[in-house]
Order: structure tokens, then C-alpha cells, then sequence
């Protein structure tokens, strides 16, 4: 018998989310450990949060929403409110009941704003990584660093002649106004010297103007760095700099020192940009092996058969290949290709809490090829 195309509008409705959303569903297990992490940092969201006034959106759905956010890379809070109001796989996962409202994309974002100030993605980093579970799949030994640009939430049209100089000289002269009108007016920047000494961003005063190799283009950005473990690939600590010809190194060795605490050696693995003999010398002193790729292009390595005649030189230089996975991933799922933050710190929020993403998203397999 044929079905009848009839609609009708159902005065009550009994929905169970818990049973829309099948058992094997991924989100099941990732959704585990996140609450496992956001429990940990209760103590650290009641100092955000005054005794008195109207409640606000809870932390742990502010986070929760943005997790799916990371994973689904929904480009604003517009359309995850939009996504959050009809969907009821997300609403299950952030914690909202079938028949609450969803917020407003304005209110959601006034909420997470309160988040930024803190240290809050560094601790939920730490707290996912600091469950029994996923302490075991963590090596403590050996370690891989590298650094990615991040494009800054600025044009290369904001990037005009400061306004003044610290020393008290002359700005440089502006450039001529363009023949045309309008709020993106077209812009002829031929023939004109710019440097991060003599300009800065209007939009974005902290990105910098930076040029990732010879022949290619300068663009306004951050530089994001992360620390990966070498038995399972996991992101163990990440950070965001201003963009600059030291920055990688010197966020390596800021991100190392606290694990180079141990009676025996560790090794760090890099790529040939961390081939810099003071780099070299300052891991050796912290009693970590150096294992960095050799760069004898027109030079002397400041890697030696000290490092590289052991077996283990090899197998870092292979498994290091593996935080571009984490790059990847974070830059393309995430949406930090382009962040849509200003400022150092708030970027460097964003680019850690996606870290963060990119571990829970990994967990559930290997937590099944573990068992």
C-alpha cells in the first residue's frame, strides 16, 4: 500500500537524543574524554565566572560548541547557532535539551570572550592529555617540533606607514589615494618600500609581514608551533609567535625545557630551519639530543656522526614527516589557515583549543588499534 505524502504538526513529541544518536557514533568516545578535561578545569571556570549576576552560557557548552565547530569547520558562530538549532546530533554533544532555545550568535560569542582571557586551551590541552587512557599512548621521550604561518585577519591594504616613530621621527610619507572610491578601493603598491619597521597593520597592529621562502609572497601573519610526541603523533604543546627568522627556535626551546627535566636523554626532532649551531649547542646543554636534518646547502651543519651515526637519527627524521599531519588538519579542518582573531594571544587561544581538536579527533583510533 502506498504511503500518504500527508504533514502534519504533532502537538506533543517525545525525542530521547541519547537514542538518535547511534552507540558506534565517534562522538560518543570523543565526547569522553572532553568531558573528562572539562571536569578538571571546573576550578579554573569559577575564577572566570563572579558569584553574583545572571547566569551565563556554561563554559563547558561554550567549549563543547566550539569543539563541533573545529570538527565540522563551520566557519562562523552564526551558522553554528544555525547548525546548533536544527541539528540534534550537535545539540546532544553541547548538552542543550530537544526544546532549548539555541543562542544567539552574538550572545555566544559576547560568553567565549570571557574564555579568551585565560590560559583555558593550554589547561584543556593538558587535561586531555592527562587522562590515564591517553597518558599511556604518550611517549616521554622523544619529541618532533615544527612551525606553520598562520594568516593574520588583515589585508595587505591595512598595512600602512605607522603613525609615529618610537624615537620620535618623521612617519614616512603616505602613499598617494587611489584614483577610485570605495570602502576596497583598488591599491598600487608598486615601487613603494614597506617593512614591518615602518609599517604595521591598522587592522592588526601585532601580525607581521613575512615571506615564507625565496620567489614567494609576503603576507601579514603569525607563526603557530607545536610540540608532538613521537610514538603516537599527538600534539603536546603548541603555541603562536610573532613571524620572524627566530621565532621557530626559540619557541622549540621554550617548549622542550620542561620536559628536558629527566635523568636521561631525550631527542627533539626538526627540520633543517632548526640546523643553527646556537640552537644546537642550547639543546645539548639541556641534555636533549638534537636530532635535527642536516642543512649543508652552502654550509657547514652544525649536525655531526655525534647524532647522526645512531639508528634512532633515522627513525626521528622519518616520524618527525608526521606533525604536517597535525598542520594539516588544524589549518584546513580546523579553519586556522586564516585565523579570525586579532592579536597575538587570542590567535595563539584559537591555534592551542584546535590542537586540542585535532588530539580528540585522533583518540578513538587509537584507543581501538591499542586494544
Amino acid at each position: 500500500m502506498r504511503g500518504s505524502d500527508v504533514r502534519s504538526g504533532a502537538l506533543f513529541s517525545y525525542v530521547d537524543l541519547e537514542a538518535r544518536v547511534r552507540r558506534d557514533h565517534p562522538l560518543r568516545r570523543i565526547r569522553a574524554f572532553a568531558d573528562a578535561a572539562l571536569e578538571a578545569l571546573t576550578g579554573d571556570f569559577s575564577t572566570l565566572y563572579s558569584a553574583m549576576g545572571r547566569p551565563s552560557i556554561p563554559p563547558e557548552m561554550l567549549l563543547r560548541a566550539m569543539l563541533l565547530q573545529a570538527f565540522y569547520s563551520i566557519r562562523s558562530e552564526r551558522l553554528l547557532m544555525e547548525r546548533l538549532e536544527f541539528d540534534l546530533l550537535f545539540r546532544w554533544f553541547v548538552g542543550l535539551g530537544i526544546d532549548d532555545a539555541a543562542w544567539d550568535h552574538s550572545t555566544f560569542s559576547k560568553n567565549r570572550d570571557r574564555l579568551l582571557e585565560g590560559e583555558i586551551a593550554a589547561k584543556f590541552l593538558a587535561a586531555v592529555l592527562a587522562q590515564p587512557k591517553v597518558k599511556r599512548l604518550l611517549s616521554t621521550d622523544h619529541f618532533s617540533v615544527d612551525g606553520t604561518l598562520i594568516e593574520a585577519w588583515g589585508s595587505m591594504k591595512s598595512f600602512k606607514p605607522k603613525v609615529a616613530d618610537r624615537n620620535g621621527d618623521d612617519p614616512p610619507p603616505p602613499p598617494s589615494p587611489p584614483a577610485s572610491g570605495g570602502r576596497n578601493a583598488e591599491v598600487d603598491f608598486k615601487g613603494q618600500k614597506r617593512s614591518n619597521e615602518t609599517h604595521e597593520s591598522t587592522t592588526d597592529p601585532e601580525a607581521r609581514l613575512y615571506r615564507k621562502g625565496k620567489g614567494m609572497e609576503a603576507k601579514l601573519c603569525f607563526m603557530g608551533h607545536t610540540l608532538m610526541e613521537n610514538r603516537s603523533g599527538l600534539i603536546v604543546d603548541a603555541c603562536v609567535t610573532s613571524a620572524d627568522g627566530h621565532a621557530e627556535r626559540v619557541a622549540a626551546l621554550a617548549m622542550i625545557e620542561p620536559r628536558a627535566d629527566r635523568p636521561h636523554a631525550i631527542s627533539l626532532c626538526a627540520d633543517k630551519a632548526y640546523d643553527a649551531e646556537d640552537f644546537v649547542n642550547e639543546l645539548r646543554s639541556m641534555n636533549v639530543r638534537p636530532h635535527v636534518a642536516q642543512n649543508d646547502n652552502g654550509r657547514r651543519s652544525a649536525i655531526d656522526r655525534r647524532t647522526t651515526r645512531h639508528a634512532s637519527y633515522a627513525m626521528s627524521q622519518k616520524i618527525r614527516k608526521r606533525i604536517e599531519e597535525g598542520f594539516g588538519w588544524i589549518k584546513t579542518v580546523g579553519g586556522q589557515r586564516k585565523t579570525k582573531f586579532k592579536g597575538r594571544d587570542r590567535v595563539g587561544w584559537a591555534f592551542t583549543f584546535t590542537a586540542a581538536a585535532y588530539n580528540l579527533v585522533r583518540l578513538p583510533k587509537l584507543l581501538g588499534a591499542e586494544a
